[in-house]
C-alpha cells in the first residue's frame, strides 16, 4: 500500500517517542506508547483544505490590473488630463442604458455567477483526491490518494479465484468495484470479494471508510 500523505503543518518535526520513568527488566527503557485519537475528538475526518493557488492569483491579477487603470485614469484627470476614453465610454452607457437593458443584465449575471464561484471556493475544502485517514497523535494528520486507494482494492480483488478484471471507483462515501468471473459461480465470487475488500477498506486506515458495493458479471461474448 502506498504511504500515506498529507500533512497538517509542514514546520513542526515529527512525533518523537518518549522514554518511559521506569527501566524494564533489562535496564533499558521502554519507549511510552501514543493512545489513539478518537477522529470525532479533533476533527481526523474532516478534509484537506487546498490552497487555491491559481483561482487566488486569477483574482489578484485581475484585480491589480483594473485598480492600476482606475489609479492611472484618476492620476490623470487630477492632473488636469482629460479622462481616458473606454472610463468616459462606460460613464455614458452606464447613464444612457436603463436597468432591463439586456447588456446590462448579461454583465449582472456573470458578475454574480463570478461572485457566487469565488464564495463557493471560499467554503469548500477541495483536495476531493485526497481522503483523509484516522489520527493516531493529535498533531499528525495523514491522507491518502484515491487512486492508490482504490490499487489497493483492485489488486486485493484481482487475487480472488475466478476473478477475470476488476473495475474499482472510490468516492468519498461509497466504493463501487465492478468484477469480471470467467469461472465458479457468481454467489461464491462475490463473497469471496465482500470478504476480502471489506477487510482491506479497513485496513486503509480511513477516518471515514467507504461504503463497499460490488457488482459480479459475467464476461460479455466476443463478436
Amino acid at each position: 500500500m502506498s504511504e500515506p500523505l498529507g500533512s497538517e503543518n509542514s514546520t513542526r518535526p515529527l512525533p518523537v517517542l518518549e522514554k518511559a520513568a521506569d527501566a524494564g527488566p533489562g535496564g533499558s527503557a521502554a519507549p511510552a506508547a501514543h493512545e489513539p485519537v478518537l477522529d470525532g475528538q479533533d476533527g481526523g475526518g474532516r478534509r484537506f483544505w487546498s490552497a487555491r493557488r491559481i483561482p487566488a492569483a486569477v483574482v489578484a491579477a485581475l484585480l491589480l490590473i483594473v485598480a492600476a487603470a482606475f489609479l492611472y485614469d484618476i492620476a490623470a484627470v487630477r492632473a488636469h488630463r482629460p479622462a481616458m476614453r473606454w472610463r468616459r465610454e462606460l460613464a455614458r452607457q452606464l447613464a444612457a442604458r436603463p436597468l432591463d437593458d439586456t447588456w446590462v443584465l448579461v454583465g449582472a449575471g456573470v458578475a454574480a455567477g463570478l461572485g457566487l464561484w469565488l464564495i463557493v471556493l471560499a467554503l469548500t475544502p477541495g483536495l476531493r483526491r485526497l481522503l483523509p485517514m484516522r489520527r493516531t497523535h493529535p498533531d499528525v494528520r495523514a491522507g491518502l490518494h484515491r487512486e492508490a486507494a482504490a490499487l489497493v482494492l483492485r489488486d486485493r480483488a484481482m487475487e480472488i479465484s475466478g476473478v477475470q478484471s476488476v473495475r474499482v471507483r472510490l468516492h468519498r462515501r461509497r466504493a463501487d468495484v465492478r468484477a469480471v468471473a470467467h469461472f465458479r459461480e457468481l454467489d461464491d465470487v462475490r463473497a469471496d470479494l465482500d470478504t476480502v475488500l471489506t477487510e482491506a477498506v479497513t485496513g486503509l486506515g480511513l477516518a471515514r471508510p467507504p461504503a463497499l458495493k460490488v457488482h459480479v458479471v459475467r464476461p460479455g461474448r466476443k463478436g
